[in-house]
């Protein structure tokens, strides 16, 4: 459900990394958590013979780039929950720390889980339809996991709206807010133009850029494990606890 391709563009080598679970709108499981991490950390070795990767997209396979978390795991698991908040922790610190550029195209859907990978990459394009946000606090469960990398983001202060308004943004709110950098049409030319920000981005110094790249992960935080883990703990403090459990099975319910 994690597919990793490679392509070649005219400065070197461009990785896709696509969610592959559009039945589901690429709703995460733990495995594909784990599987994502897989993937990124195999983008620091040598690709296509000799030659380093030199940019990642990450995107979705059909409309929707990602629905967050499949929340009908829980509902026989009582350790789901807490599996894919350790797991999105971890992907998101393997997106923001990898040694270059990764770019995302938040195409349809990029909610809860989803929303925070996308908030992970260094650049993100959306489209007109696109829904994005954080609709978690509603079930009982904190969005504090996604934390570090929406205050990296967009600050503090825009990240406290999100997290607390459990409501969805448009597109073109996320490009005003900073949570997206560009706006388009469709969610296909969503995709098609995360590529092609990849490739300029592989045509750069790479050197130039990972070092750069490092240095703003220093200057923002993203380096440091300590608020990652902390925003864990606070998620995980809720998982499983009755409120989460008494709204996760209203909704069950009413399915």
């Amino acid at each position: 459900m994690i597919r990793l391709e490679h392509r070649a563009s005219g400065g070197g080598a461009v990785a896709i990394v696509s969610l592959s679970r559009p039945e589901k709108r690429n709703a995460l499981t733990p495995g594909m958590l784990t599987d994502l991490v897989t993937a990124v950390q195999r983008l620091r070795e040598p690709a296509l013979g000799t030659e380093r990767t030199r940019a990642l997209i990450l995107m979705g396979d059909g409309p929707a780039f990602c629905a967050g978390f499949d929340l009908s795991l829980c509902r026989d698991d009582d350790q789901a929950l807490a599996a894919l908040l350790t797991g999105l922790s971890s992907a998101s610190r393997a997106i923001r720390r990898l040694p270059i550029p990764v770019v995302c195209a938040a195409s349809g859907a990029a909610v809860a889980g989803g929303c925070a990978l996308a908030a992970a990459c260094d650049i993100v394009v959306t489209d007109e339809a696109a829904r994005l946000g954080y609709p978690v606090t509603r079930l009982g469960v904190s969005p504090a996991v996604s934390g570090p990398a929406m205050f990296a983001r967009v600050g503090p202060g825009r990240t406290r709206e999100r997290f607390l308004d459990s409501e969805t943004i448009s597109g073109r709110e996320a490009v005003r807010i900073g949570l997206a950098h560009e706006l388009v049409a469709t969610p296909e030319s969503a995709k098609d133009r995360a590529i092609e920000i990849a490739e300029q981005l592989a045509k750069k110094p790479p050197h130039a850029l990972a070092v750069t790249k490092r240095w703003l992960n220093e200057l923002d935080g993203s380096d440091e494990d300590h608020a990652h883990d902390t925003a864990l703990g606070a998620s995980l403090a809720l998982a499983g606890g009755d409120e989460a459990r008494e709204r996760l099975a209203a909704i069950w319910r009413k399915g």
